[in-house]
């Protein structure tokens, strides 16, 4: 057995399989953890560890991806004589994510990740985890795609549950405590295991951009088979873990929702994320925050609710959505402030003591620092929400929100 990985990679490692497992536990596994309580949590937890050896094995041999050759023609990253990547081909562009040896830094923040996470603060792992390894032009590639899944995700769970609402989910409303049809057991079982997988495939870089990443052609330059058995073998302890705290903190989140304790209802939402995740990983090979396109569907659906049914009252659900979303949108600045800014701090530290960098190390491009200063001023009316969640501060704060979306699109960063 060999194994070639540095201290900061295990650190980094460790720290991200906990907090990624820990963080979306939340996403593809709560629903499931919620209507399934009368199991052991040990059952659970067999069901998703086989699914995950199953995925990681398939991506590990037959899909990690391709590198282009100066002819064009295209060559596997899965070599045993080189090693593989587990990562289904997200981090293959090593324009937008360089392959380099990760310092001190990097492990940092995958740490917040997890302080953040026993906070229940819904963190986009995709953001905490993967911004400190992509340039600037990685970073806008995944936020763009991101605000995109999380507006499609938000007119289709709008879409479906308007037109289940006062149908099929009212339905469901009335029977809650009547004994429901073995099928709907049977189906929720196969739909989490749909939405595990495919997560899975979305996520896998959020974990092994800390370990060898191959270039199809140095030897010993990917996960060895060695390290990659070990690997899976820590990410699937750190699982049972969430298992065994019942989705941890970050469960709240979800339970605040409508009618998700119904394994019906479970059923239907699991099925909808884990499609629009299946889309999006068809679309391209770029990350994105899959936080974000689930908090999109529940917004969505909350929505959808409050205007049709008596379940929810509309001004709640703005509440509701607008805070998950400052969550989200305040782990986003964090990961980019540390981003940018722990690289900088490490760098004035190379020659022995700090010696100040030109702020241009910060940024690069005059587009890239508008971009950090007015990332960061946003966080003023967020907070000014969370003291006071008022009419008027709400409908500020989304028209905010609505400006800088609309602004980032439209004027180039990197």
């Amino acid at each position: 057995m060999q194994f070639d990985i540095s201290l900061f990679a295990m650190v980094g490692f460790l720290f991200a399989a906990y907090a990624v497992v820990g963080n979306d536990a939340l996403q593809t596994l709560g629903t499931f953890i919620n209507s399934n309580r009368r199991l052991p949590w040990w059952a659970l937890f067999l069901y998703a560890s086989v699914i995950l050896v199953i995925v990681f094995a398939f991506g590990y041999i037959t899909n990690g991806g391709e590198l282009q050759n100066a002819d064009g023609t295209a060559r596997s990253l899965c070599n045993f004589d080189v090693g593989c990547d587990p990562s289904y081909g997200r981090l293959n562009n090593t324009t937008k994510y360089p392959v380099f040896e990760p310092q001190w830094y990097h492990a940092l923040p995958p740490l917040m990740l997890l302080l953040l996470t026993r906070f229940g603060i819904p963190v986009s792992t995709t953001f905490m985890v993967l911004t400190i390894f992509a340039t600037m032009g990685g970073l806008t590639s995944m936020l763009q795609k991101s605000l995109i899944g999380y507006g499609v995700a938000f007119v289709v769970g709008g879409a479906i549950y308007l037109a289940l609402s006062q149908t099929v989910e009212r339905f469901f409303r009335a029977t809650e405590h009547q004994q429901h049809a073995p099928i709907w057991v049977l189906l929720q079982w196969i739909t989490t295991g749909y939405l595990w997988a495919v997560w899975l495939m979305q996520d896998f870089a959020n974990i092994f951009i800390f370990l060898p990443r191959g270039d199809g052609v140095t030897p010993g330059s990917g996960l060895n088979p060695s390290e990659a058995v070990l690997a899976v073998g820590v990410t699937i302890l750190l699982l049972g873990y969430t298992f065994w705290n019942k989705g941890g903190p970050v469960q709240r989140i979800l339970e605040s929702k409508t009618s998700v304790h119904d394994i019906r209802s479970a059923t239907i939402i699991d099925f909808t994320y884990a499609s629009l995740l299946f889309y999006f990983k068809e679309l391209n090979d770029l990350p994105m925050s899959t936080t974000w396109v689930f908090l999109g569907l529940i917004a969505g659906r909350e929505y959808a609710f409050a205007i049709t049914t008596q379940a929810i009252r509309f001004a709640k659900t703005i509440e509701i959505t607008l805070s998950d979303l400052s969550k989200a949108f305040i782990g986003l600045v964090i990961s980019i402030d540390m981003a940018r800014g722990l690289p900088y701090i490490a760098k004035g530290f190379e020659g022995g003591g700090f010696q100040a960098l030109p702020l241009s190390e910060l940024a690069g491009t005059p587009g890239a620092a508008a971009f950090l200063i007015i990332s960061n001023l946003m966080v003023i009316p967020v907070a000014l929400y969370f003291m006071n969640k008022s009419a008027f501060r709400a409908g500020l704060l989304a028209a905010v929100y609505a400006a800088a979306a609309a602004a980032f699109f439209l004027f180039p960063i990197a």
